[in-house]
């Protein structure tokens, strides 16, 4: 039976691994370097006895032709094999590559017999009058070097026709590389790659070349460079400009080349003056001479600073620190011949930028030249004396002492617009003597020579001829001379035009900028059509819609290409060129098409983690995790392969893509192993499949414990904690999941330990306590009631390390509306990136209940149209297509709870209000109402009302500096007792406040009793037990009441009528009063009022028109906005309003008559003074919060809720109909955290119907406010009830407050009838008033 032999290729990728190719490198080495015969010998007798294996090379796959676009990398394959391994040489156009001469623009490489050839910047190397859009490579051909082993006659034949020995092929593995750099000038920088060399042979060890822009780094100060031990390191210890490149490591061995490359950008330093222009770079130095050099180097770019005026050159000799500057006003291009240097000395040369704003920071210096004469060496002639022994002479000694021959060949080495290089040939015959040099010039047609260098001599054949007309034409002849004398000129030059002024280059083409990476963008751009001598390109960054250019390079780019690395995910932006030469910068060329930077389009990578979740004996549910690289686009579908183990073809289990990451694969063998692989698939089409599963034996699960958790993920990743997410498992056991248990280990490690000793009810757990920048993994168990079912398959790592720029969720309420809202800012985006809102870390899929979710740019915002308690729990957000970013909030009971009670305040506003409604008796008959808000606009709107009936014939005014709003009412009488109200709304706020004065119901009459106290009033209770007599003050008397008085009083038995006339007795009386109330005054008391502090003087009667004054420590007080001095019939008041520590001290009031003056005085200490302010400021109030009428349908729940205030906390009690609410199943009172109080009714009927009272009350006093509720019928129309003014009732409490004893009175006064002021409790009205 014949045996099938496989083609070598196919033997060779099977049996030979990388076990073989290493002993077979160590093989290798040894034969190399062995040298005796007896070796070689037994080299040929194997490769005798290997005779049968020889074969020629031969083209398994062939190469094939490519169309790309210029610029465009392109790679070509082909398969070769045979034995020995055939050696391959690349020929293009017939011509062999050099890979190693052309850096950066080929690379080979073979693995197993498959070669290929990568073009990284194909150019089309013949453009076309009208190109196409696209063009067909050059004609490439691979070529196999033929190695064959003829076999002679003879059993040994001759060592030459062995096949040549190949040197070891080391492969070098990149484990950690540089990244793109972002550096300013006078940093350092160091560039680091580990690597993995296999084999790692100690004499076989690979160089390590370090690359800038593709032209070798040299070891120098300037760069330090590291390498051995699997790392290769490059240090630039101070940077500049001019370091600003693409930086490759270079990793060379005898078989082949390993490489990284990335850019590192280098801005320019602070400036020495603000908006001071960037230090120029690159300087170069040419036609060093003897006396003089020629300096050339680049301008910086000026897109943020001013336009560049000119340049000064510095030199500085070596050995010294003496720069000299070498031209005294600014030069306009960026080349300068510098003249004056001392023959044989060296020198240091660098160069600054001006602008209109100042001097620019010295560039980097140039390298020492050395002032010497490049020709100086060709006069030396070397003698042979004998021996070893050289005689060195200048032709020069061997001449006599005459004068020099005429130089020859002058021509011009170099023209400017001012200047030009001479150059010339020195003559053949000179003499002994030093010679020096003559210039003269002439301009065409004139026949005029002039010398040029009469004072300076000159002494190397290059000479700079300055000060030429620009744009002329001359001609110039040189005269050699010495001591001996001076020669003949030399043959004129032709003539030679000084260069006029070129310009700048004229603006680039056509901009266009493509994707790269999430961070970088390609920009392609047309070269200017006048280029006028360019040197590079400056290249500007813009974000949309701003004017912020921002350069992208800082050092002139030579191509027509740069990628633009450090831009923002997500963000879009525009871009544009500049050209630029020796003179300066081109205009900008129009701006590319806006481009939003994202990743380039590709096929997503492969799926992994492919894991069984449940297996019933004929099918099997698998899950596998997504892509980690999607490609840029959106992995949409999902292929699934199945084989069984033993056999090797794959068989597609779906036709039809699935898009989610579960499936359930049917119809399999019952008892047989399978393997599965998985697809993804995107817009740019089907990915790799997925590394081939673990072997899943398809035999029924019929554990009692639950399968395995599925679809780990990890978010919100701080710096010491991340959060776990994960999916139930599909396969529950014999009992439902009951929790989860987490279990974490560090990266690299196989020690678990548990995260949660008690198990989780949800699928999501926050893992804290975490080392910051430590990798972990998670897996996930889960339990039912017979036990912890199998780990889940780990989590993908997680550095615990919050991204740069993490910011977290705002929570908050909105100010205008009231809404609950939760704002967050994505520190990163891209083009498709979307935020998904979770609760639970469940997406939020319903939106009925006024969730709305609003998205501009990089914000989120999650607003609660109708926040309840419902909403209490953790919300959490993420933003897909990035790199995690995600984070959470959490609301609890008592975080929301004021949350409500805000939103409520905000959606209703009150003004609040410093006092509550008040009033005041001012003088004859008229009273003052007044209310004080905290604040109030212009706008403020206002009403009174009396009896439920709007006030409007009255004198009504508002001061929005003091918030006062008041009503003063005229001819106030017994029937103006009632309710009075005032309803504000400033804006959206609104408050009211209302008062209730009633009188004692009885009618008075009215009798003469005696001179002295003039009018008195007689109370007459009718019944047939009791009379009552009382004397009241009516009247405050004063001059212009003098006249005739009658009282007449009546009842259903008749009447009586009394009166006096008191006609031209006024005099006397007056004179009477003041010593009958000064002896009747009692001392003072100090009462506390809704704005501030009033002291009282109680006594028989009281008018305006008394001479009575007020003092405080001594100093007469005046009536002023902050000192109400006034009184009542029967007492003198003044009031201080918004009291301070400076109102602190003795006060007194002095009652003067003819004689005497009698005095009351009382010491306000600060005791005092602080119980009084406690006394009205910590009462019990009610802030806010409640209607005045509530309709609301019969079976709904009513809640009554408000805020109140208070020091101490404050005790509330409701009350319905006028009885006390007890709290049960219907009625439920409660108030949170001493500030929320809240009735609320359970399925309110018919007979909850009538007037609510919430009495808030401390040991300062209280407030008590009314509800009406309006219960109707399901189906009944809405009631319109109309609001009724809801009085606040204002309880004041008697409170203990250390007084002083007041000072005794210069003479005692008589016990008053009436009972003393102190004695009285405390209010705001007069006594013919009460309030309730």
């Amino acid at each position: 039976m014949a045996t099938k032999v496989l083609p070598f290729y196919q033997r060779k990728h099977k049996h030979f691994g990388r076990d073989y190719r290493s002993a077979q490198s160590k093989y290798v080495v040894q034969e190399y370097s062995a040298s005796s015969v007896d070796k070689k010998m037994s080299s040929t007798e194997k490769y005798i006895r290997e005779e049968s294996m020889i074969r020629g090379p031969e083209f398994l796959v062939r190469l094939r032709s490519h169309t790309v676009w210029e610029n465009n990398p392109v790679k070509l394959f082909c398969t070769v094999h045979g034995y020995p391994t055939p050696a391959l040489r690349w020929y293009k156009d017939d011509v062999i590559i050099d890979t190693v001469g052309q850096v950066g623009k080929y690379k080979v490489q073979s693995n197993y017999g498959v070669h290929s050839l990568e073009i990284l910047r194909y150019v089309v190397q013949t453009r076309h009058k009208n190109p196409p859009s696209f063009f067909t490579t050059d004609q490439y051909c691979i070529l196999s070097r033929i190695v064959t082993c003829g076999l002679g006659r003879s059993l040994f034949p001759t060592v030459s026709m062995l096949p040549e020995i190949k040197y070891t092929k080391i492969e070098i593995t990149f484990l950690e590389t540089f990244d793109v750099k972002f550096k300013a000038e006078g940093e350092s920088v160091t560039l680091t790659c580990k690597m993995i060399i296999n084999p790692n042979l100690a004499n076989l060890q690979p160089e390590a070349l370090w690359l800038r822009d593709d032209h070798l780094l040299k070891e120098s100060k300037w760069a330090k460079m590291e390498s051995g031990g699997g790392i290769a390191r490059l240090t630039l210890p101070e940077l500049y400009k001019d370091d600003e490149g693409l930086y490759t490591l270079r990793m060379v061995t005898k078989g082949g080349t390993a490489q990284h490359s990335a850019y590192v950008f280098v801005q320019d330093g602070p400036p020495p003056v603000p908006k001071a222009p960037g230090a120029p770079m690159d300087i170069k130095i040419h036609d060093a001479n003897r006396d003089y050099v020629i300096v050339s180097w680049k301008p910086p770019n000026t897109t943020t600073e001013g336009p560049i005026i000119g340049y000064f050159v510095d030199r500085c000799e070596v050995g010294t620190e003496n720069w000299v500057q070498c031209n005294d006003s600014p030069i306009k291009i960026c080349k300068y011949p510098v003249s004056g240097l001392f023959e044989g000395h060296s020198y240091y040369f660098r160069v600054r930028a001006v602008n209109s704003h100042g001097i620019s920071k010295p560039s980097k210096i140039s390298e020492p030249i050395a002032a010497l004469d490049p020709t100086e060496f060709e006069r030396l002639k070397a003698m042979k004396l004998g021996g070893n022994l050289d005689v060195v002479t200048f032709h020069d000694d061997l001449e006599g002492s005459v004068s020099p021959g005429a130089p020859s060949h002058v021509h011009s080495s170099e023209t400017d617009r001012t200047y030009v290089v001479l150059s010339w040939q020195p003559p053949d015959y000179r003499g002994r003597a030093p010679m020096w040099y003559y210039i003269e010039k002439c301009l065409v047609d004139s026949g005029s020579w002039q010398r040029v260098n009469t004072q300076v001599p000159v002494r190397s054949p290059r000479y700079a001829v300055f000060d030429l007309a620009e744009g002329k034409e001359y001609q110039f002849r040189v005269l050699s001379a010495n001591i001996y004398g001076t020669s003949e000129p030399s043959k004129p030059t032709g003539p030679i035009k000084t260069q006029e002024l070129r310009g700048v280059p004229s603006a680039p083409g056509q901009v266009v900028s493509t994707r790269d990476t999430k961070t970088s963008v390609l920009v392609q751009w047309a070269p200017p059509k006048v280029p006028n001598n360019l040197i590079g390109y400056y290249i500007d960054s813009c974000v949309k819609g701003t004017n912020d250019w921002v350069s992208c390079n800082h050092k002139p780019n030579k191509d027509t290409r740069f990628v633009v690395h450090g831009l923002k995910t997500g963000e879009t932006y525009v871009f544009r060129v500049q050209a630029i030469n020796e003179i300066g910068l081109s205009d900008e060329s129009q701006e590319s098409s806006p481009l939003s930077v994202q990743a380039a389009l590709e096929k997503p990578s492969a799926p992994y983690n492919i894991a069984l979740l449940h297996c019933d004996g004929t099918s099997m549910i698998l899950s596998w995790k997504p892509p980690k690289r999607s490609g840029g686009a959106e992995v949409t579908d999902y292929y699934i392969d199945k084989r069984e183990v033993s056999h090797h073809h794959w068989r597609e289990v779906n036709i039809k893509p699935t898009k989610e990451r579960l499936f359930k694969v049917e119809n399999l063998k019952s008892g047989a192993l399978y393997e599965f692989r998985v697809h993804g698939a995107s817009l740019a089409g089907v990915g790799a499949p997925s590394e081939i599963s673990k072997p899943f034996l398809c035999d029924a699960w019929n554990m009692p414990e639950p399968g395995p958790a599925y679809d780990l993920s990890s978010c919100e990743v701080r710096n010491d904690s991340v959060v776990i997410e994960w999916k139930p498992p599909v396969y529950t056991g014999h009992s439902p999941v009951t929790g989860y248990f987490v279990e974490k280990c560090k990266k690299g490690s196989d020690q678990w330990s548990a995260v949660n000793e008690t198990a989780v009810s949800h699928c999501y757990l926050k893992v804290c306590q975490l080392e910051e920048g430590q990798s972990y993994v998670f897996r996930v168990r889960a339990q039912n009631a017979h036990g912890v079912g199998k780990p889940s398959t780990s989590s993908d790592s997680a550095c615990i390390k919050a991204l740069p720029g993490t910011k977290e969720i705002v929570c908050g309420v909105d100010k205008e509306t009231g809404d609950l809202y939760m704002l967050f800012e994505s520190c990163e985006m891209s083009e498709k990136s979307e935020f998904i809102w979770k609760k639970s870390y469940q997406e939020i899929t319903d939106f009925s209940k006024g969730i709305v979710v609003k998205t501009e740019g990089n914000h989120s915002k999650l607003i609660f149209k109708n926040p309840d308690m419902e909403d209490i729990g953790t919300f959490s957000i993420s933003v897909s297509h990035t790199d995690g970013v995600s984070a959470s909030y959490h609301i609890a009971k008592e975080e929301m709870e004021k949350i409500l009670a805000q939103s409520y305040e905000i959606r209703n506003p009150i003004i609040p209000l410093k006092s509550e409604l008040a009033y005041k008796i001012v003088e004859r008959g008229r009273v003052r109402f007044w209310v004080q808000a905290e604040s109030i606009s212009s706008a403020v709107t206002y009403k009174f009302f009396a009896n439920s009936k709007e006030v409007v014939n009255s004198e009504m005014s508002h001061d929005v500096s003091t918030g006062i709003i008041e009503m003063v009412l005229d001819h106030f009488t017994m029937e103006s007792e009632g309710t009075y109200a005032v309803q504000i709304q400033d804006g959206k706020a609104k408050n009211q406040s209302s008062l209730v004065l009633i009188g004692d119901g009885e009618s008075p009459s009215f009798h003469a009793e005696n001179r002295t106290t003039v009018f008195c009033c007689s109370r007459i209770v009718r019944n047939p037990r009791k009379r009552e007599k009382k004397n009241v003050f009516l009247l405050q008397f004063s001059k212009k009441h003098q006249g005739i008085y009658k009282a007449t009083i009546s009842d259903d038995r008749g009447k009586d009528v009394s009166q006096v006339d008191i006609s031209g007795k006024v005099p006397h009386l007056w004179k009477a009063i003041p010593s009958l109330l000064g002896s009747s005054a009692a001392e003072l008391v100090i009462q506390c009022t809704a704005e501030g502090i009033r002291l009282q003087c109680s006594m028989k009667y009281y008018t305006e028109e008394m001479r009575i004054h007020w003092f405080h420590n001594g100093n007469k007080l005046s009536a002023s906005e902050r000192l109400r001095v006034g009184g009542t019939p029967e007492k003198a008041c003044m009031e201080i309003v918004e009291p301070t520590e400076k109102d602190k001290g003795q006060y007194t009031i002095e009652i003067m008559d003819a004689e005497k003056t009698y005095s009351r005085s009382i010491e306000l200490s600060g005791q005092v003074f602080n119980g009084l302010m406690f006394e009205s400021s910590d009462r019990g109030k009610v802030v806010g919060g409640l209607p005045d009428v509530v309709t609301i349908m019969e079976k709904k729940t009513l809640s009554l809720t408000c805020t109140v205030c208070g020091d101490p906390k404050p005790q509330v009690t409701w009350y319905s109909n006028d009885k006390e609410v007890e709290p049960d199943d219907h009625f439920v009172v409660a108030l949170d955290s001493g500030r929320f109080a809240s009735l609320t009714i359970k399925g309110v009927s018919l007979e909850d119907s009538g007037k609510y009272t919430m009495d808030v009350h401390n040991k300062y006093g209280g407030e008590a406010v009314d509800i009406t509720v309006s219960v109707y019928k399901h189906g009944d129309k809405v009631p319109d009830v109309k609001p009724t003014m809801s009085p606040k009732r204002v309880v004041l409490n008697k409170v203990s407050i250390p007084i002083p004893a007041p000072a005794p009175a210069p003479t005692p006064a008589p016990a008053p009838k009436t009972p003393a002021a102190a004695a009285k409790p405390a209010g705001r009205g007069p006594p013919p008033l009460r309030r309730k």
